[in-house]
This record gives C-alpha cells, sequence and structure tokens, in this order.
C-alpha cells in the first residue's frame, strides 16, 4: 500500500501535533541530494515557502528491547520488565517442545498473566510442573518458554522466547529469540543466520564442516561452503550447553532442469480482524498460513516482495519490532527453506516535518543514509544476496561524487538463481520520499520509479542471463505494478496516466517521468528479453494477472512522449494478497487483458518443469483454487 499522506483530517492532525517532539540533529550534515533541509541549532529543519518546520517524531510507543521485557531468573521462575511504569496488560506463555514437532511453536499454558505497571512474573513451578511439564524441565532444570505479550486494550504487541536453567532458583539461558533462518542458498551451501539474546560463540555443524564461530556475538550470519549439490543435510547450531537441529537442500546445478516449486506473495502488513493479523505491524495470521501451505506443497523457496509490516515510522526500535514479528511468523518454517525479501513503500523509515498552519506533513527518507536510512534498516534484518548495483552514487544527477550522496542497495537489489531459474529483485521505492506532491520542495525518490544506476544494473544483468544457457527462465519481481489494477492507479508507474511524476534530486527533476521510465523497464525485460517470464508485484492487496501483449492499452488518450512497441508477450502477476486490507479493481485501459481479479488472500506457485512452467494460485486461508494456467506451455 502506499501512503503518500496529502492531507490530514483534523483529528489525527491534532492527535500527531500534541504528541511530537523536535529531534536533535547532532554532526550530520544534510545530504545534498535533499534541498530546503537544513541543520540548525542542534536540529533538522523543512524550510517550506518561507516557512521554516521543526523536524518532529510521534513519541515511542512500543520497541523491541522494551517488549522483549528484560526477562530475568527469579528464586521462583522468569521476571518481566517492559520499562514503561505505564504499561498494562497480559502476559500469555507456555513451553516450546523442540523435538515434539517440525515446525516447533509455543503451547501456551491455560492460564494468562497480568502486566502491571510493566511488571510480571511467571511462576515456573507453580503453573508449568507435573502434569504441565511436557519439556521435562524438572528432570532437565532446562526448558524454553514462548510468551505473548498484549496491551490492555488486546492488541497484541510482541512474541517472544526466552530459555532457562535451574529448578528454583532459576536463571535466564542463552537464546535463540530469532531464526535460525537458512538463507542464500546455492549449490554448495548457503548462509544461518539468528539471534541470540546474549552474546555467545556458537558452532554449526552441517555435513562434514564443524564451523566454529570467531568470536562471542549476538547477531550471527555463519557461510557454508562445500557442500553437495541438490542434496539434503541436517544441521544443528550448538550454543552454550543447548543446541536446535534442523535441514536444508542444496539447490541443483544451474541448468539441472530438475522439476522444483517455488511461491510468490507480497503485502503482509496488519490486516483487520483482531488477534494474530495484527501483532503490531504485521499479519501473523495469513503469514503463518501462507508458510504452512508453502511446505505442504514442498517448495524450494520463497520471494515475498514488499510490504511485510506497517512501517512508516521515525524510531528504529519500533521498525524492529514491527520485523521482529514479521520474522517470528515465518520462522517455524524458514528453518528449512529461503525466503527472499525485498522492500516497498510500508518499509519506509522517515524524517518528518509538520505544517501546523496549512495541516500538511512532509516525509522523506531518514539520514544518515549508512546508519538510518529505510534501506539500511532493512538490511540489518534481513539477509539476502549482495549482488546488485552499489547505489545511486555516480549517476548523472549525483550533486557530489565525492561524498555518499544516496541509500545503499545492499540486499535491497540483488538476483538469485536456483537450477535454471534466475529471479531479479528491484527496488521500487528506493530513497522514498512519501510526500509525492512536495517531492519538489524536499527530494526524494518516487513511490514506483527505478532509478538509473538500478535500471543500468537491470539492463546488463539481464543481457547476462540471456547469455547463460543454464538459464531457461528469469522472473522480475518489485514491490509497484507496472499496470496498478485496484489500489494504486493513482500511483505505481502509472499515476493515473500522468508522465509528470518523477524523483527529484537536489532541487532538480529528473529527466524522465514515470511512465517513460516504465516503458524502460519493458523494454530490458520484454523486447532486450526472451527469458522474463513474468514480472512479480504486489501493493495493490489483491491477486490478479495481466496478460501484457503488444496490442495491450498501455496509454492515456493523450500521451506525447515516444511510445514503446512491445515485441512480445509476458504476464504481469500481482499478488499482494498476503494478509494487508484488500482493493478492489478499477477501470484502466488494459483491464480488457486483467483476469482472475479476487480480493481474497492468494499464494501464488510456480511449478517449473524443465522449459515449461504452470502457475497455480490457493487461497491459504481456504485452500481453494484461485489460478490456474501455463505460464510456459510444454
Amino acid at each position: 500500500m502506499s501512503c503518500i499522506l496529502r492531507r490530514l483530517t483534523l483529528k489525527s492532525f491534532i492527535f500527531i501535533v500534541f504528541g511530537l517532539m523536535v529531534i536533535p540533529a547532532g554532526s550530520q550534515d544534510v545530504p545534498k541530494v535533499y534541498n530546503n533541509i537544513i541543520a540548525k541549532d542542534g536540529s533538522y529543519f523543512f524550510v517550506n515557502r518561507g516557512d521554516t518546520l521543526p523536524e518532529l517524531v510521534p513519541p515511542t510507543k512500543y520497541g523491541l528491547s522494551a517488549m522483549m521485557g528484560n526477562p530475568q531468573g527469579t528464586a521462583t521462575g522468569i521476571s518481566f520488565d517492559f520499562r514503561d511504569s505505564t504499561f498494562n496488560g497480559t502476559l500469555y506463555f507456555g513451553f516450546i517442545p523442540y523435538g515434539d514437532s517440525k515446525h516447533p511453536m509455543p503451547v501456551y499454558f491455560r492460564q494468562s498473566l497480568a502486566i502491571n505497571r510493566g511488571l510480571v512474573e511467571i511462576n515456573i513451578p507453580l503453573y508449568l510442573s507435573g502434569t504441565y511439564d511436557m519439556v521435562g524441565w524438572e528432570v532437565n532444570q532446562s526448558g524454553t518458554l514462548g510468551y505473548r505479550v498484549v496491551n490492555a486494550v488486546g492488541d497484541f504487541i510482541y512474541d517472544g522466547i526466552v530459555s532457562f536453567r535451574g529448578a528454583g532458583p532459576f536463571e535466564i539461558d542463552y537464546t535463540i529469540v530469532e531464526g535460525p533462518f537458512v538463507n542464500n542458498v546455492g549449490p554448495h551451501g548457503g548462509v544461518i543466520s539468528f539471534q541470540t539474546n546474549l552474546p555467545v560463540r556458537t558452532t554449526l555443524k552441517v555435513g562434514p564442516l564443524d564451523i566454529r564461530e570467531p568470536r562471542q556475538v549476538t547477531h550471527h550470519e555463519i557461510e557454508v561452503n562445500g557442500l553437495e549439490p541438490d542434496s539434503l543435510y541436517a544441521y544443528t547450531i550448538e550454543y552454550g550447553e543447548n543446541e536446535v537441529s534442523y535441514h536444508f537442500r542444496t539447490s541443483p546445478l544451474p541448468g539441472t532442469r530438475k522439476p522444483f516449486t517455488f511461491a510468490y506473495c507480497s503485502d503482509s502488513r496488519a490486516g483487520q480482524g483482531g488477534g494474530e493479523r495484527s501483532i503490531f505491524g504485521a499479519n501473523a495470521y495469513i503469514m503463518k498460513k501462507i508458510m504452512a501451505l508453502a511446505m505442504q506443497k514442498r517448495i524450494s523457496f520463497m520471494q515475498f516482495s514488499g510490504d511485510l509490516i506497517n512501517g512508516y515510522l521515525t524510531n528504529s526500535e519500533e521498525m524492529h519490532l514491527q520485523y521482529a514479528n514479521w520474522k517470528r511468523a515465518i520462522q517455524p518454517f524458514a528453518h528449512y527453506l529461503p525466503v527472499y525479501i525485498s522492500m516497498g513503500n510500508h518499509e519506509a523509515f522517515v524524517r518528518m516535518f509538520i505544517d501546523t498552519t496549512n495541516h500538511a506533513i512532509y516525509q522523506i527518507d531518514r539520514f544518515p543514509f549508512e546508519t538510518e536510512s529505510a534501506e539500511t534498516l532493512f538490511a540489518q534484518n534481513f539477509v539476502n544476496p549482495v549482488n546488485g548495483p552499489e547505489s545511486e552514487d555516480g549517476a548523472r544527477y549525483d550533486p557530489d561524487t565525492t561524498a555518499i550522496d544516496f541509500p545503499s542497495y545492499k540486499e535491497n537489489v540483488f538476483y538469485y538463481i536456483h537450477d535454471n531459474v534466475a529471479v531479479i529483485v528491484l527496488n521500487s521505492d528506493y530513497f522514498y520520499a512519501p510526500t509525492s506532491l512536495a517531492i519538489n520542495r524536499t527530494g526524494g525518490g518516487l513511490h514506483g520509479y527505478i532509478m538509473d544506476n538500478q535500471l543500468e544494473w537491470l539492463d546488463k544483468t539481464i543481457a547476462d542471463l540471456e547469455a547463460d544457457v543454464n538459464i531457461d527462465h528469469v522472473f522480475v519481481t518489485q514491490h509497484t505494478p507496472c499496470f496498478p489494477n485496484g489500489g494504486h492507479v493513482r500511483d505505481d508507474m502509472w499515476y493515473a496516466g500522468n508522465n509528470d511524476f518523477r524523483p527529484w534530486v537536489a532541487g532538480r527533476a529528473l529527466p524522465f517521468g514515470i511512465i517513460q521510465r516504465r516503458d524502460q523497464l519493458l523494454d530490458i525485460i520484454v523486447n532486450k528479453s526472451s527469458k522474463v517470464r513474468a514480472i512479480l508485484t504486489g501493493d495493490e492487496h489483491n491477486y490478479n494477472r495481466l496478460h501484457l501483449t503488444p496490442e495491450t492499452k498501455i496509454y492515456p488518450e493523450l500521451y506525447f512522449p515516444t511510445r514503446i512497441n512491445l515485441t512480445r508477450s509476458i504476464y504481469q502477476i500481482n499478488n499482494g494478497a498476503a494478509g494487508a486490507p484488500y482493493y478492489a479493481q478499477e477501470l484502466t485501459p488494459w483491464t480488457p487483458f486483467v483476469s482472475n481479479f479476487t480480493t481474497q488472500n492468494a499464494l501464488v506457485f510456480f511449478h517449473v518443469m524443465g522449459k515449461s512452467i504452470r502457475a497455480e494460485v490457493l487461497n491459504p486461508d481456504t485452500l481453494e483454487e484461485v489460478d490456474n494456467f501455463w505460464l510456459v506451455e510444454p
């Protein structure tokens, strides 16, 4: 979804204004790519048509470190301190019986506990002994609890994990609080990543490998090399006196052409309906359904293309909390296979300025880019390939070739290969300034726009894959549709047919408008490629497929720039139906070429069988079929 804020209701405006504070600027200069943003007297300001607007931010309501609860061992169990004396709510808790299930999840105890003034304690012998000791902690003097934090009005805030030792007194043990996740799988290995509550030096055992980390850390990314292609490997992580074991399969050598299936979806930010449909920023209910169905279909990998969370935040702790909730939803399944993740507009992490006189809000990508941009926070939370472009530094519109003027593309633009399929991941919300109508005054990237260096990288990558005899099929994915159909006809790569929309850098508009840039993208993936089968998109919270042919109408009635002539047909497959609130279909020039539009939840499967591909779309909530067609016929 695009939250391009053009106006505020009086109620929401008053709510925002009365909870804001000025943010100190520190010593960081304003990147030259922005205009009318200044640093003065330790703060940042936006100079808007003569008015100097200070940077403002809503107070942090919940943050990851606070909502983890700072668990401590006590004489009778585990105490939690949420570091907020005004926080009241409920704590649900229960053992995670590792070894009892392939996908270990908490089994919550029949009784919950009240959180009063930010404090609560679980009495383990009182509640979880005897009949309720499913993990044998009384004998082993160790165990792991899952806990769920709910606020006073019933909103789910965080799902946590904590391990303990002892039988009274108790102590907090080393705990894997996120993961492990299987990442970047190739024919000879991959990366195993996870987060621990305390610094610890771990050992990863996989196949013939015994990999000991060089030092104690809390964030672990362990690279695995030297394995055999297309082989199933068990792996064990030893941390302190604990260990967990799972497995993953290496990919075949490129060009093996062995049948396999992969899945695609997008847009899982918090939905309506209560409960797990909204765990502070993420629709955990549908994501669990999606992952369970994907495992049942024995997929090799999943591509998830943006809007994981609500985002649009100014505080990193809140962003990390929302990302943590999303990762927790996929965690029991992502122990076994890679989920490649890319950015959408709701991954926005912003600096915000408010004009109280005109009731207007202005947002830009947060800086300094190296440490605080949306792209940087995304890279801190996910592990993706790093074979993409560096940034937009050095582009023709770079105002200073000696400085870092743009965010990094590291881990948000990349490609990966599985057997005879390549997936190219683009970032159509790079350097994103959400307030598009003021972009000429602030500078920033436009929702839906692929900037120059990224487009050049795509052109080269497509050319390389065209020449690769081991690759038969290429998929290109970006968050925003080239041809929106419901919910984003006013933006994405269309903007209601208005080509005037484009990014602004250092006070100047880029030379190509959004529709021209769309056509340049299409020229690369359609006219310059014979292997691109589909562009996979989201942003619009629905499923549909567009058959893009040379006969498809793709322009407004009045359009004066050069028009592209497409030389072949491909599909745009939109699946933004992973739990975010729905959008109905709208009328566009290409509507006659759109089929199977639905607002129901959907998961797309691509069954790759050598040179042919069949697409199957299922509703993960009801398991009914949504669509089924040959993408590439035998």
